[in-house]
């Protein structure tokens, strides 16, 4: 609370990051993010849900995938997420078909970046024990 007893005003957190894929991508989409990535499909509300796409969360991470009619990844901007255990998450998504790329230029920590199925970037990363 502040000094005139109402509560602070700011961000708190990142709620979601919004990822984009072309129309028709949700069940390739479904396969990566809940098979390879361990991760939940959560339901849309049903006035999103019309605009296709799919949401995904694990833990208090939540990632959105919305349709885009004239879709391009981005080449350089990704969501950078957090693992626990990375070489045995990096092996499990190699086990799904993922090809993942070790990159070691982050001081304190291990990272590796992967595609999913429609090219969007992400990256793995656990600190140094």
């Amino acid at each position: 609370m502040t000094a005139s007893g109402s509560a602070p005003v700011g961000l708190a957190a990142v709620d979601h990051v919004q990822l984009a894929a072309p129309p028709g991508a949700e069940d390739a989409l479904r396969t990566y993010y809940v098979d390879a990535l361990g991760m939940t499909e959560i339901p849309k509300p049903p006035v999103l849900a019309a605009r296709g796409g799919c949401w995904f969360a694990a833990g208090p991470v939540q990632l959105h995938l919305g349709i885009e009619e004239d879709f391009h990844p981005a080449k350089k901007a990704h969501p950078g997420l957090r693992v626990t255990g990375i070489e045995a998450y990096a092996a499990r998504l190699e086990s799904h078909g993922v090809t993942v790329t070790w990159d070691g230029d982050l001081p304190g920590h291990r990272r590796f970046y992967a595609h999913d199925p429609v090219g969007n970037r992400l990256e793995f990363l656990e600190p140094d024990a």
